[in-house]
């Protein structure tokens, strides 16, 4: 999704397209070398058609924490970034933002692992147990994730 502060005068209902207003010099990105969130921000621009033009204009995060931040800071003018920190209490008095279709990149899958080495095995499980409750469900739902499941 792109995220611009309150104070913003840009008109977001176009979606990425309002990237190409010539207002905007800075676009925070996470670095899509090694951040989900950036592959997808990228893949979106790609299927836009928009991404050879916005590219010189990237400031680089290295994950999609620091690209809010480079937003919140004034380093970037509008940033590409997951719709749970727009909604996280820390940001969502503070800015508006577009919600990009989800069909327009690739999925971000999110994954829970126990280690075989894990010396805590019996907690862990605990734990795992404790995210597919309905309870968690709704917390993720609430910050803009998808949940595939969800035990009774």
């Amino acid at each position: 999704m792109i995220w611009v502060l309150k104070d913003s005068k840009l008109d977001m209902s176009s979606g990425l397209q309002a990237l190409l207003n010539p207002s905007i010099k800075k676009i925070a990105v996470a670095n899509p070398q090694h951040a989900p969130y950036g592959r997808a921000a990228v893949a979106a621009m790609q299927k836009e058609g928009i991404y050879d033009k916005l590219k010189d204009n990237f400031v680089l995060a290295e994950n999609i924490a620091q690209t809010a931040a480079f937003v919140m800071s004034g380093s970037a003018d509008v940033g590409v970034v997951a719709l749970s920190l727009a909604l996280s209490p820390n940001m969502k008095d503070k800015g508006r933002y577009f919600e990009v279709p989800a069909g327009d990149y690739p999925p971000i899958k999110q994954a829970c692992v126990i280690l075989s080495s894990s010396k805590n095995k019996e907690t862990a499980k605990q734990f795992l147990s404790f995210i597919k409750t309905a309870e968690v469900a709704d917390t993720l739902r609430t910050y803009g994730f998808d949940v595939p499941f969800s035990q009774p």
